[in-house]
């Protein structure tokens, strides 16, 4: 299977934050593996943060930290509000 990255990835190579929504939404479960250990070395690489949009559970339980929109409001982890 073929993924095209350009939609993932910039091609900016600093210290920033890569932008992302749903990259493994219609993937089956081998290639998500792969696409979030390339997100990963590319956020350790380049030490940029990854904000991801996702309603796989699973991928975001894998995150350093949990920000959630529910009913209009703002959660972390935990349930407090923000």
């Amino acid at each position: 299977m073929c993924i095209l990255l350009k939609s993932l990835f910039s091609t900016y190579t600093e210290e920033g934050v890569q932008f992302t929504d749903e990259p493994t939404g219609n993937l089956d479960s081998k290639t998500t593996m792969e696409v979030m250990g390339v997100l990963k070395a590319s956020s350790d690489k380049y030490h940029q943060t990854i904000l991801m949009v996702t309603y796989n559970e699973a991928i975001a339980q894998t995150c350093d930290r949990i920000i959630r929109i529910e009913d209009g409001r703002v959660y972390e982890r935990g349930g407090a509000w923000v």
